[in-house]
């Protein structure tokens, strides 16, 4: 058996959702839009152009722990021209702080809790128990990779792995960013005390995230204004009772990258809503 399809198939069967990259740590295409990279890898961030597929269909959104999908056509000829296996961190709920060079694992052995740590090409990858939103470059050489990202598989490493800390946390908390003018006051609803919060019901929820997608994805133009009044509508109605979960996130974020806007637009615009809101 291939040995990157080998060591897919045993990160699956332990819950790691997987990926094969090819080289220069590039994901594949998974439909035939995005066959040898037709579509320009918009949604891996690695080149620039728009994905021609109806959704995201590789990078970290294509990583499953299905055995079926590791074993299917366009995947096992991909896992025999793979470069490497990568996984989606999130998805296997840990966060992997990416320390690029020596005086960034400097600074993480000074400042950070100790954890599982794996030997990269130039660095140390650190592992960590518990995931958050992934961001790159939140200190000189020091990249999080987390939900909604991809991380090369170079072994189980050593040491034992700690639970994510709030250090860690930290880091990827931007400084607020002036919010865009809206034309309009938004009204934040507010539970009263003592009263069951009616979001928590599954249905009211989900058909609110619905249709926030589907706002975000019928958008024809002015994508980038309606991400961001979408993303605030979510949170003016949600945001405050601590209902939205890293799952309903990833769901708008998944849905604006369908439509070319980027991870760092994303982030961007949620923080501009949180701090429009006041949160």
């Amino acid at each position: 058996m291939n040995t990157h399809l080998e060591t897919a198939l045993d990160l699956a069967a332990a819950g790691v959702p997987v990926l094969p990259l090819r080289e220069r740590k590039l994901p594949f295409g998974n439909c035939p839009a995005c066959k040898g990279n037709a579509c320009g890898g918009r949604p891996n961030m690695k080149q620039a152009g728009p994905c021609a597929c109806p959704g995201v269909c590789h990078a970290w959104a294509a990583a499953t722990t299905d055995p079926k999908v590791i074993h299917s056509g366009i995947w096992r000829r991909a896992w025999v021209q793979a470069g490497a296996v990568a996984y989606h961190p999130g998805g296997a709920w840990l966060t992997v702080l990416d320390l690029d060079n020596a005086a960034a694992i400097a600074w993480a052995r000074e400042n950070l809790p100790a954890t599982q740590t794996v030997s990269t090409t130039r660095g140390e990858h650190w592992i960590y128990l518990g995931p958050m939103p992934s961001a790159n470059g939140v200190r000189p050489g020091v990249d999080i990779k987390s939900t909604m990202s991809y991380a090369r598989w170079l072994g189980s490493g050593t040491g034992a792995m700690t639970v994510l800390p709030d250090v860690v946390r930290a880091l990827g908390v931007k400084e607020p960013v002036t919010a865009r003018p809206m034309p309009q006051a938004v009204t934040v609803a507010i539970p009263s005390g003592g009263v069951e919060c009616p979001h928590r019901k599954p249905a009211y929820l989900d058909r609110g995230i619905a249709m926030a997608e589907q706002r975000i994805t019928e958008a024809s133009s002015a994508v980038h204004s309606t991400v961001y009044r979408t993303f605030l509508a979510v949170l003016s109605a949600h945001g405050r009772c601590g209902c939205l979960t890293d799952t309903h996130i990833a769901r708008l974020f998944t849905a604006a990258q369908a439509k070319g806007e980027t991870v760092r637009h994303c982030t961007d615009a949620w923080t501009n809503a949180r701090t429009r809101l006041g949160m």
